[in-house]
């Protein structure tokens, strides 16, 4: 489907307007780095049909010297934001050794909640009513529709209050935080979780050991898994500077991890690497690459630790 980077979308459940850069549903909103929703968008356009890595590379990557490692980590981040599941795709399925399609339905945006207002055709268009009674109706309709927004407004509130309340509390960020989020399984099979899982743990027992770095525990980090919600938030919620993600794939007996680090106040990526390893023993395998991205982050040019 092909539609202009103006034009605002329907994705399944979601909203999508191109121009502000923002996701909505059911009164959540999520904000898309500019890369992420030109994927978002070359996807929709061509809703249904097989999109290869190649061509998201000069679609979404143009004029940018990137692996195919930045399409998997950005389809990743794609699907969390859309609480998609890879397992069970709703939005983006992944069509083993060819690329992903866009599998959700996609049309023009129609906002059908639009209050009908005095003088408008929806009023006078009903020649049984007498013009005090249209000016009554719409006078009501206009007034319900505040206190509709009210009650909502004071509901979404509680909401966040009783929400709020679960995750981790906020606290204040320092530089010299990060938060490490679990890793991904983007395995074919999809049954290496427990492999992802206990990466993102090593990596938090690693990273936690360097003196004057506050990490925060495997159960702060796992309470965010599968959720859709944005790093930034998450950063928030856990009082970093930092956020390290990362993704598992396999080819054979080989295991691919790959890991970034994303400042949580601009959503740069600061730092990315990816490391090969033969699958022979999965712990020895955990702890050599939990290892090196510690020693590559204690090094990283902005997240510097002593």
């Amino acid at each position: 489907m092909s539609a202009p980077a103006t034009t605002m979308l329907r994705i399944g459940d979601w909203c999508v307007n191109p121009a502000s850069g923002q996701i909505s549903r059911e009164g959540e909103t999520a904000r898309l780095e500019a890369r992420t929703m030109r994927l978002l968008l070359c996807l929709a356009e061509h809703a249904g049909e097989v999109v290869s890595i190649d061509d998201l590379l000069n679609q979404v990557w143009s004029g940018v010297i990137v692996s195919q490692d930045s399409v998997y980590q950005a389809v990743a981040s794609l699907r969390r934001l859309l609480g998609d599941d890879p397992r069970q795709p709703a939005y983006i399925a992944t069509v083993p050794r060819l690329g992903y399609r866009m599998v959700a339905k996609v049309s023009p945006w129609v906002d059908e909640s639009s209050p009908v207002l005095p003088g408008e055709s929806a009023v006078s268009a009903d020649p049984d009513v007498p013009a005090f009674g249209k000016r009554f109706r719409a006078g009501f309709m206009l007034a319900a529709g505040v206190v509709f927004c009210l009650v909502l407004g004071v509901a979404f509130l509680f909401h966040g209050r009783i929400t709020n309340s679960h995750p981790p509390a906020s606290v204040v960020q320092t530089q010299k935080s990060i938060a490490v989020l679990p890793f991904l399984d983007l395995t074919e099979e999809m049954n290496e979780e427990p492999f992802a899982d206990g990466m993102t743990e090593e990596l938090i027992d690693k990273l936690s050991k360097i003196p004057d770095l506050r990490v925060p525990g495997a159960t702060s980090s796992f309470y965010f898994k599968g959720k859709q919600i944005p790093v930034a938030d998450i950063a928030k919620a856990l009082g970093v500077a930092y956020v390290l993600d990362g993704s598992v794939r396999k080819s054979g007996d080989r295991l691919r991890v790959a890991a970034r680090l994303v400042r949580a106040d601009n959503g740069f990526v600061v730092w990315s690497e990816t490391y090969d390893r033969p699958f022979h023993d999965i712990l020895m395998v955990q702890d050599d690459i939990a290892g090196e991205v510690t020693k590559a982050l204690k090094t990283s040019t902005e997240f510097k630790v002593r």
